[in-house]
């Protein structure tokens, strides 16, 4: 599961259609809000994980107590619609359970915050709402991804082989310079999303390799139409920046693991002295029988939401996100075209149902490269 902020919700439609599914995950891996949403997943037993989602989402899109009269005086009279003052809201006054901005104060003595917003609710609605001892239990795998502030180097947190606590979700998801780093074990951590937004290549990559039917969920879509205004500028330009690196990473991987079926295949076809060469062994290395089927689940509303539609965390526009990632879901597992015969020759398959249809000057393009 991708980050995105409030576009999370998206993610947690997509787990409720897989919920009453018979593709339960094995596996959990996520980036920041991915990390929070998988947390919830491999944290709760499979019976009460829609549940535990809900609360969550709920939780931190409850109307905020304190916004002005003249605010909603604003929205009463059409001056602003609800994603506006949604993300004013979060901007102003954060979200409960999740985000609060610093106190004016913070900023007035001599040492001055290293972040706009304080991040220490999430660690009280991440305790209630996981349970870490099953996490560590492993009865499912989970694996979210941070950045080392320090090296800048990018690590994955898993419980194959890190006790997990609710400080590794929490620097997955602590975005600079709206979140402050997260220390563990003397580091300091920030969001994944600064290296990478999606945790596929982690997942398809770990070795030994598996066989593997792999639920992409991302909530950023690399193609979209041309923008007709400034606000749909910033909102495509946020779009492609983090969108554009899951892209390459599927590709790469789609052509490196047809490179590997192709390895093995050709293995067998060799004479018994070009198996003993140290090229061939080598080469056979290389090679890997297993094949990788990927379904793309990408969040797509019908119309544009501006560039803030990652911080707009009103309850409305949750459960449209919400509502949206089931209904993807739900007709991507109706169709289950993964199920058809992979080519002898393909290691490695995208399925994206809900894909845009190309443009002529893209025709030529082919179609693996066609992943979001």
């Amino acid at each position: 599961m991708q980050g995105g902020g409030a576009l999370g919700s998206y993610q947690a439609g997509v787990y409720e259609a897989l919920a009453g599914s018979d593709y339960l995950p094995d596996w959990v891996a996520g980036i920041s809000i991915g990390a929070i949403n998988a947390a919830i997943i491999a944290g709760n037993a499979p019976e009460r994980r829609v549940e535990r989602l809900r609360q969550f989402w709920e939780g931190i899109t409850a109307p905020p107590g304190c916004v002005p009269a003249w605010w909603l005086g604003l929205l009463e009279r059409g001056v602003m619609d609800h994603r506006s003052l949604g993300a004013l809201n979060a901007l102003l006054l954060g979200q409960p359970g999740f985000f609060a901005p610093r106190p004016v104060a913070a900023w007035l003595g001599g040492e001055t915050p290293v972040s706009w917003y304080d991040t220490a609710a999430l660690k009280g609605t991440l305790e209630a709402l996981v349970d870490f001892d099953r996490i560590n239990a492993k009865a499912i795998r989970f694996s979210v991804g941070a950045v080392n502030v320090r090296t800048g180097n990018f690590a994955y947190f898993d419980n194959r082989e890190t006790v997990i606590r609710a400080e590794h979700v929490m620097a997955s998801g602590a975005l600079p310079p709206g979140f402050p780093a997260v220390e563990i074990d003397g580091e300091a951590y920030w969001d994944g999303g600064l290296v990478s937004n999606t945790p596929l290549q982690y997942v398809l990559e770990y070795v030994p390799r598996r066989s593997r039917l792999t639920f992409q969920v991302d909530v950023f879509a690399s193609r979209g139409k041309l923008p007709a205004n400034l606000e749909e500028v910033s909102e495509r330009e946020k779009d492609i920046r983090y969108s554009s690196r899951t892209r390459q990473v599927t590709n790469m991987l789609l052509e490196a693991h047809d490179v590997r079926h192709n390895i093995n295949a050709l293995w067998e076809k060799l004479s018994p002295e070009l198996k003993a060469t140290a090229e061939a062994q080598w080469l056979y290395n290389y090679g890997c029988v297993t094949t990788m089927d990927i379904v793309q689940l990408v969040y797509r509303p019908d119309r544009p939401q501006g560039q803030s539609k990652d911080y707009e965390f009103s309850r409305r526009t949750m459960e449209e996100r919400w509502a949206a990632g089931h209904a993807d879901a739900a007709a991507a597992l109706a169709a289950s075209p993964w199920l058809a015969p992979a080519p002898p020759d393909v290691g490695a398959r995208t399925f994206d149902l809900r894909a845009p249809r190309r443009a002529p000057e893209d025709a030529a393009e082919p179609q693996r490269q066609a992943a979001e």
